[in-house]
């Protein structure tokens, strides 16, 4: 192998590393804002965690994040919670902060 073929290899090898560590950081943000939500809810115990790994399961429907906010909006609107797209997305985005501090 020459030169070349050894810094292809690292970036490959970086990439993977770097794609294994997003995946890890939105299943935490998304356990993280299962958590938020089930007590807006007003839901306490092992309900919350129940709740908490269905948000982080309706992930795996489609690609992106929409199949995440679409369940939570949907549950907040059987619950009368009123909370707008863009309320939820900054929220969003705040977990995915924390969530990556606490994987590193």
């Amino acid at each position: 192998m020459n030169g070349f073929e050894n810094r292809v290899k690292g970036f490959e090898a970086k990439y993977r590393v770097d794609q294994e560590n997003e995946f890890k950081v939105i299943a935490r943000r998304n356990r993280l804002l299962g958590v938020w939500a089930a007590e807006q809810m007003g839901m306490s115990g092992d309900a919350v965690g129940s709740y908490a790994k269905e948000v982080v399961e309706s992930d795996f429907i489609k690609p992106g994040e929409d199949d995440v906010v679409e369940k939570v909006l949907a549950d907040f609107g059987d619950k009368g919670i009123a909370i707008d797209e863009t309320a939820l997305r900054k929220k969003m985005d705040e977990l995915r902060t924390v969530a990556r501090e606490q994987l590193s």
